[in-house]
């Protein structure tokens, strides 16, 4: 089924992220859109086992990539150089073994699908491959976030379609981003890198990000290769509980009036009358949907509300897991309990190049002191705290990484990059529960049944959403872009 959402020739001229209105103490947050936006896409019913059974979705993005092998498919039969130190341990669905670095995942087994056969042609950071429908990849694309040979990222497809169904710009964020902007403190060395981006849908549709100010309240050690080592004060590591989320690039003046607000406010429609007669013009057409979600960060209570992660009690905060990730994942639950759609949550660097996830050395040292603590918790907290809010029927949760790591250790005590298979798990709205799709090989370096990619992860999140993952975007020449790729649904999964 195709769809064609639109024209969108004047989706390229929008305003940057360094566009925000300043007007008075306020800073809004810029976004981008052009007039296309105003138009309804056309709906139509689409047959399919759960389609639409999603009102959100979760994706929880480890950065770097976490090993297969030490995570959801241990192979204890393997030599030592491939099984590493780790040993597998049961888990609530018989018959199926985690690592036994994950116990408390391990007991909610029984309510996940573990896909075991995840398989692409690029062993990079390729997150902008794995989270959009763009068919090839290179190097070149990974440092190059936005680069007009990209596609557009997952969220963004959902925010844009979402929009166009409505009609009107959401008061709440449909699209959001968490702790900050992807791969923006990793140090000096460190580049930002490609993929949660809306590409040719405009900067508009990128997620609208938060922003977590503090530094970690534990210090850790990060070793590099050849014996070098610095102390970091890792968030991920642990914060303290008053430490506190916002929303980036949106501030406000302490104590400014209603009546000032609303004066502001007024000074920003007249200005908006006055852009009447340069309506053709691509940014001045974008500046719309710029001015509403902007004032509606800075006026609106819901999303100051939804940030306030201190209102949640001492207990449960503690059982995602006293650390950036954690407390992450429980801000992203509040968000999609008050409305948005799609939730996206970053595991990424600190402080130095190639740390968390990227375990190209000292592996174990890492796993065991911050990576699989800081997962079992925040993984198991976000899926039984759903469940008991009953929310865990129209929540799909995924947890997926660019890659898996190599079988075999290198000589630096690390797992390589390596896609030829890897895993990934997903639950609620209408993922099954308690299975395993797939197999890897017995040294977990290939795919040895039902190989899985990427993009079929996409169609069938977006199917669950009640997107049909043949719909079709415009690009910047107009042409016709499936918002999945090559993808296709999993049934297998649902």
């Amino acid at each position: 089924m195709l769809r064609l959402l639109g024209s969108q020739r004047r989706l390229c001229g929008g305003l940057t992220r360094r566009d925000w209105m300043h007007v008075g103490g306020l800073g809004f947050l810029g976004l981008s859109l052009a007039d296309a936006q105003r138009l309804k896409a056309e709906t139509q019913p689409v047959d399919g086992v759960n389609f639409g059974k999603a009102k959100s979705c979760i994706l929880l993005l480890p950065y770097g990539s976490p090993p297969q092998h030490e995570t959801f498919d241990p192979k204890p039969n393997a030599p030592k150089e491939i099984r590493g130190v780790h040993n597998p341990i049961s888990t609530a669905v018989t018959g199926v073994q985690f690592c036994e670095g994950l116990p408390q995942v391990a007991q909610i087994a029984d309510r996940l699908t573990v896909v075991r056969s995840m398989t692409h042609p690029y062993p990079l950071h390729c997150t902008a491959y794995v989270t959009s429908g763009i068919p090839d990849y290179t190097p070149a694309l990974e440092t190059r976030p936005r680069d007009r040979k990209h596609w557009p990222f997952i969220g963004s497809v959902v925010d844009y379609v979402e929009e166009r169904r409505s009609g009107s710009v959401s008061g709440f964020p449909r699209n959001i981003a968490m702790p900050w902007k992807m791969n923006s403190r990793g140090g000096e060395a460190a580049t930002v890198q490609a993929g949660p981006y809306a590409a040719f849908l405009g900067r508009a549709y990128d997620p609208v990000l938060t922003d977590f100010p503090h530094a970690g309240a534990k210090e850790i050690i990060k070793q590099r290769p050849y014996g070098t080592k610095h102390t970091v004060q890792d968030p991920y590591a642990g914060i303290q509980p008053h430490d506190r989320f916002e929303m980036a690039g949106v501030k406000s003046e302490s104590g400014i009036s209603i009546d000032r607000l609303n004066r502001r406010k007024s000074l920003l429609q007249q200005f908006a009358q006055q852009r009447t007669r340069f309506e053709g013009h691509p940014a001045t057409a974008s500046f719309d949907r710029h001015q509403r979600m902007a004032w509606s960060l800075v006026s609106s209570t819901k999303v100051q509300t939804a940030l306030d992660i201190q209102s949640e009690s001492p207990k449960l905060r503690a059982q995602y897991g006293m650390n950036l990730f954690g407390q992450s994942c429980l801000l992203a639950r509040r968000m999609v309990e008050a409305g948005t759609r799609f939730a996206t949550v970053f595991w990424d660097e600190y402080a130095y190049l190639n740390t968390d996830w990227d375990t190209h050395w000292n592996q174990t040292h890492r796993l065991n002191g911050w990576l699989l603590p800081g997962f079992d918790s925040a993984f198991s907290a976000l899926i039984l705290d759903l469940e008991d809010r009953g929310l865990l029927d129209e929540t799909l949760v995924v947890w997926m990484s660019e890659h898996g790591r190599t079988p075999k250790f290198n000589g630096n005590a690390g797992r390589d990059h390596w896609s030829r298979v890897y895993s990934i798990c997903l639950a609620g709205a209408g993922i099954s529960a308690g299975k395993v799709v797939g197999a890897s090989d017995d040294i977990g370096g290939d795919v040895q049944d039902t190989p899985v990619s990427p993009k079929d992860i996409l169609a069938t999140i977006l199917h669950l959403l009640g997107i049909d993952p043949h719909t079709h975007v415009p690009d910047q020449l107009d042409r016709p872009m499936p918002v999945a790729g090559t993808g296709k649904v999993r049934f297998d999964l649902v």
